[in-house]
């Protein structure tokens, strides 16, 4: 974005954090805060740089980040194959072990629940230890799991399986975003966030072409589990292959001369105390967001088994296209919101979601049915589309692996019941099905009305709440830096350079020294 003047610093305090964002939602310039690698910070006004092509785009990308990224994507499509190959089977699960529909999303719930523990750990050691071993490890844990649930005897064995997964899965997303996101060119992050959020839609589509690859018996269901455990062991081993994080290791080598766990533990506590409310925003902004996904994707596929009575195919099939839409949506809204803006993107998209919804339940055909779903998830994960950068925008900038997937997660743990709750409600409560009469589970009215309450929720949420678009913290030193040993040995360049060079150094170490 070019500089055009300078602007009056970003709020402090949430009621004029508030009122500041609400009054920028209507300006096209953007205030943004520019955080050198001294800590010195400066706030300027900034018009958005048009639009460029996505070719050229993606030119900027070198080969080493087109891995990292690729990597990442990888990560977070097998992550969510994992996941969805339970959604999007839950009749059949049900069938299996004699049980009701409501009852197997439980361990939707309860992965959900502990998600935000593997957040939490792994995130914060991805900070500490780099973003390629905690990928590792959660990768090839997460197969192993999915082969345990296959040999689950019993209902109860199932659940805690599902359980002890949750707490690997919850280890994805914070390491993935910021291995594939960090190393992108500033006015390339839009595209390439949309792009990468993606994979999450992309893994329910390879799921769900697995669900109709396989047919609509009852066993069928471990198939699929043995798909997806096949996919995250080699995801796991792939990353192997490749070295650490190139912008962890420049971090690593300029600021940190020194990593000890008390200076990282300081660190994380002062980051939470001056933070806090950025992480409360966050936390409540991720609540909405994975409310809008679960209640609008989890139970899709149920809802058309079960009142639209459609066969396996036909149900996977537009389980299929819904996704192809949310892919499609996600990267376009994303790469737009790189001139548009973060929070104007995710408005927009919705309040359209919104719009749609009596398009997306009421229809009774398949091509019907498809289409509307198409358009849905194309707003629905174009807002998300957004996510991974704008997370990765507003985290404090040496937290940007566990930041980001903490926040997700407790987002997705305080959202944990709602496909259980979808469930409980449409069996309890019947429509009558146009055409033959008969009475239905009320799948469509429950996961409206839902959706429409959420979709708001998001809107207002976002509008205000700050946006960083455009932040620059490429230099920012990673989290546990020896803070004393910066202060005793300044960078080579000082050295080599300027007393006033020195001076700066010494006054950017005494600034983190007061930070922390």
């Amino acid at each position: 974005m070019a500089s055009d003047s300078n602007a009056e610093p970003i709020a402090k305090g949430t009621i004029p954090t508030i009122k500041q964002s609400f009054r920028d939602l209507f300006r096209w310039r953007q205030r943004v805060a520019i955080t050198n690698e001294y800590g010195e910070v400066a706030t300027e006004w900034q018009t958005p740089e048009p639009l460029q092509n996505p070719v050229k785009l993606f030119m900027q990308l070198s080969a080493k980040d087109w891995v990292f990224f690729i990597v990442g994507l990888l990560a977070w499509t097998a992550d969510a194959f994992d996941f969805h190959a339970l959604s999007i089977q839950t009749v059949k699960l049900a069938k299996y072990y004699e049980t009701s529909k409501t009852n197997v999303t439980t361990a939707i719930t309860l992965t959900l629940l502990l998600r935000s523990v593997g957040a939490a750990f792994f995130g914060l050691a991805g900070d500490k230890f780099g973003r390629k071993w905690p990928m590792v490890v959660n990768m090839i844990v997460l197969g192993l799991l999915q082969i345990a649930t296959i040999y689950s005897a019993t209902f109860q064995q199932f659940l805690a399986v599902r359980s002890l997964f949750g707490l690997f899965m919850g280890g994805v997303y914070g390491n993935a975003i910021a291995m594939a996101l960090e190393n992108c060119p500033v006015n390339a992050r839009g595209l390439m966030s949309g792009i990468l959020q993606q994979g999450y839609s992309l893994g329910y589509v390879l799921a769900a072409c697995a669900n109709l690859g396989v047919g609509g018996s009852t066993e069928s269901w471990k198939t699929v589990f043995w798909i997806a455990a096949g996919f995250s062991i080699a995801v796991g081993l792939v990353r192997i292959c490749f070295p650490e994080s190139n912008q962890f290791l420049e971090a690593k080598r300029s600021g940190k001369p020194k990593v000890t766990p008390a200076a990282f533990f300081r660190e994380t506590r002062h980051m939470l105390a001056k933070e806090w409310r950025m992480c409360i925003y966050c936390i409540i902004l991720m609540t909405w967001f994975n409310y809008y996904s679960h209640t609008s994707q989890d139970s899709y596929t149920t809802f058309l088994l079960t009142q639209k009575e459609f066969k396996n195919a036909a149900a996977s099939r537009g389980s299929i296209i819904m996704k192809v839409g949310a892919c499609v949506g996600g990267t376009i809204i994303g790469y737009l919101s790189q001139f548009i803006g973060r929070r104007r993107a995710m408005v927009g998209a919705a309040l359209i979601s919104a719009c749609l919804i009596p398009a997306w339940i009421l229809p009774t055909s398949e091509p019907s049915l498809s289409a509307s779903g198409f358009f849905m998830q194309f707003f629905v994960q174009g807002a998300w589309g957004v996510i991974p950068i704008h997370l990765n925008e507003l985290s404090p900038p040496a937290f940007r692996s566990s930041f980001p997937g903490i926040t997700y997660q407790l987002g997705n743990m305080i959202s944990s019941p709602s496909a259980q709750i979808v469930n409980a409600i449409a069996e309890s409560h019947f429509v009558t099905r146009a055409g033959n009469g008969s009475r239905v589970e009320a799948y469509g009215p429950t996961m409206g009305i839902a959706t429409a309450i959420i979709a708001l929720g998001i809107a207002v949420t976002a509008a205000l709440g700050p946006e960083k678009r455009g932040s620059r913290f490429e230099t920012t030193a990673p989290a546990g830096t020896d803070v004393e040993d910066l202060v005793k040995r300044p960078s080579d360049d000082a050295e080599a350079g300027s007393d006033s060079e020195v001076g700066r150094s010494e006054k950017g170490a005494e600034e983190r020294i007061e930070r922390i």
